[in-house]
């Protein structure tokens, strides 16, 4: 063991580290925590953005919402203008593709499955998108590109083949994510 110089040890962890971000695609954001709002800017609870595996996923924790299933997208732009959030753009698609995951066509990067709010407008809901990173903006799918995007939560169930939101309605809370 004497002959094995201590200092490496460091290095090598460090080293490990390094390239397991790089991997992962995390760069300088593994978790972003997004406030959303409705339409007239009220609280209507948070977006937990994590990086995991080669995409991401999101802790939704919401509050005064309409009972019933919700389409939740990753939008263009980080922008979240009341009242009808339009700023934010159309669906995050650096793929140029068509929408819904039903499409033969393949479908948005900024696709994600729908969610349940309760009876009393409440949901903890997990959801992920394996198309896009946080990564370090860098990337043509980090959600962190270009200034940002915004994730829009609708205000009814996306049917996952209508092109281009999947008749998912009206968007009633928005928050930016930026780098």
């Amino acid at each position: 063991m004497k002959d094995k110089p201590l200092y490496r040890v460091p290095a090598v962890i460090a080293l490990v580290l390094t390239c397991a971000a790089v991997a992962l695609g995390t760069g300088k954001s593994a978790k972003k925590t997004v406030e959303l709002k409705d339409a007239k800017g009220n609280d209507v609870g948070t977006a937990t953005i994590v990086s995991k595996g080669t995409g991401v996923e999101v802790k939704l924790d919401v509050k005064n919402l309409p009972a019933g299933e919700h389409a939740v997208h990753f939008h263009q732009n980080a922008k979240c203008d009341p009242p009808d959030f339009k700023s934010a753009g159309g669906h995050f698609n650096p793929g140029s593709k068509k929408h819904g995951f039903d499409n033969p066509e393949g479908h948005h990067a900024g696709d994600m499955r729908n969610f349940t709010v309760k009876e009393n407008g409440t949901a903890k809901a997990t959801v992920s998108d394996a198309d896009v990173v946080l990564g370090n903006g860098s990337e043509p799918n980090s959600l962190l590109a270009n200034g940002g995007t915004a994730i829009v939560i609708h205000a009814k169930a996306d049917d996952y083949k209508t092109d281009p939101s999947g008749n998912s309605g009206d968007r009633i809370a928005c928050g930016a994510i930026t780098p």
